[in-house]
Formats: C-alpha cells, structure tokens, sequence
C-alpha cells in the first residue's frame, strides 16, 4: 500500500509519483502490500527534517526513513512484505536543482523518488562502490520507467 500526502503547497502529479513507487517495488521484488508513505513537504519543513535528522542546515532534495529495514527481494522467492518507510520529497529543492542535473523537474522528482526508495531498502551511497551500485539500480529503474511511459515497452 503506497499513501502520498503532499503538505508541500506545490501542484504535483501524485498520481504519478504512486505509479513510479509502485514500479520501481515491482522491479525491486517487493510485496505488493508491503507500506509505503510518501510525504511532500516545503522548504521550510525539509529545513527542519535536515537539521533534526542530519544535522545539516537548509532544505535538502529527499529523505528517508526505513521502518522494518526490508530489502529486496530475488525472482521466484517471496517477496518481503512489511514497512518499507517514508520517503519525504521537496518538491521545490527538486525542481531548482532539475537544471543542474540536466532533468526535467518531473524527471528529477522520479529520480529522487527511486533514490528514496533504494535508501528505504538499505542501499547507500556513502562509497564509491556502493555509489556505483545504488546509482546503477537507480538509472535502471528510471530507465525503465521511461521506456514504459513511452510505450516503448
């Protein structure tokens, strides 16, 4: 079950957003019922969320907050099923830095959504070889997405 609340004050296609998460569990192996909050939330709340969390000041892009520390699944097994967590969205931060990372502001929202999604699930990307990894599953999963949207699949 995926639940979007969007606090943020900003027009967003939540509908989408629910439809990616739920595609990108898929292609993660994760079960269907397996929850998932996904909160949207303005500059001013992230900024708090970042100080309280990270300690860091100002808004950031996303954050996650594992619940039951699931991770993914493998073809013809069961799937983990439980709480996933939350993924908190800026949808302002996301759409100023689309530029700088060469994505539409809806590109970079599913980007940093997925992101979220692979925190949830235990990947970091503290190092370089665990950057390598998330950051491929991350563009696989986008990639995919994508090609789906496009009717290329």
């Amino acid at each position: 079950m995926i639940d979007i609340n969007n606090e943020s004050g900003q027009a967003v296609d939540e509908k989408e957003l629910v439809e990616l998460a739920r595609f990108g569990m898929d292609m993660l192996h994760i079960h269907p019922d397996a929850e998932l909050s996904i909160v949207l939330v303005d500059e001013e709340t992230m900024s708090a969320y970042h100080m309280r969390f990270m300690d860091e000041p100002g808004p950031t892009d996303v954050l996650s907050f594992p619940m039951d520390e699931l991770r993914p699944g493998e073809p013809g097994r069961e799937q983990p099923n439980g709480m996933l967590g939350d993924i908190v969205l800026c949808p302002t931060v996301t759409d100023r830095q689309a530029a700088d990372t060469g994505r539409t502001p809806r590109e970079e929202a599913d980007y940093l959504l997925i992101h979220g999604l692979l925190h949830l699930l235990g990947f970091d990307h503290a190092e370089a070889a665990e950057k390598a990894v998330m950051f491929g599953i991350n563009d696989q999963i986008i990639e995919a997405w994508e090609k789906q949207r496009s009717g290329a699949v």
